[in-house]
């Protein structure tokens, strides 16, 4: 079961439909996850509360596509060897990611959905701080996309 809060904090509604979030999510779960019950919320924002998330947790002062917080378990539950379901945040800047696609020759599409499986895996704990890492990422991204119908999406389209 999947349940993603999708909350809109800009006015424009574009993209991502909830139906188009679930898809896109559901096809970045790593089989650990694909039967469980997962929760998760994507919140869709403008460029100054993506500027402010990105300045405080990463101490970046610029707006970013995607930012990631995944779930902490409280040591209490952890302890009483209770799981919760909850997978944690998406943060995505509607207007960077529009303005990526664009610069990238890619349809706005394809970079949400590049944008929701990528920061699925880093929710699930994938990450790209060193090469082999980032190898093993981008190689999942690049399936899952193919998967969904996608191009490899680190080849701008021409």
């Amino acid at each position: 079961m999947l349940d993603i809060e999708l909350q809109w904090a800009i006015d424009e509604l574009p993209l991502p439909t909830q139906r188009q979030c679930e898809q896109w999510v559901s096809a970045a779960l790593v089989d650990r996850q694909k039967n469980q019950a997962v929760e998760m919320t994507i919140r869709i924002v403008d460029l100054q509360e993506s500027q402010q998330l990105n300045g405080d947790y990463r101490n970046k002062d610029k707006p970013t596509n995607v930012l990631s917080f995944e779930f902490e378990q409280p040591p209490g539950l952890a302890d009483l060897g209770e799981a919760l379901p909850y997978l944690g945040d998406l943060a995505i800047c509607a207007e960077v990611v529009a303005l990526e696609a664009a610069a990238q020759h890619k349809t706005v599409e394809s970079h949400w959905a590049h944008m929701i499986v990528h920061g699925t895996l880093h929710l699930q704990g994938y990450d790209h701080i060193n090469d082999d890492d980032a190898d093993m990422m981008e190689g999942l991204e690049i399936k899952i996309m193919q998967g969904l119908g996608f191009a490899n999406p680190y080849e701008s389209a021409s």
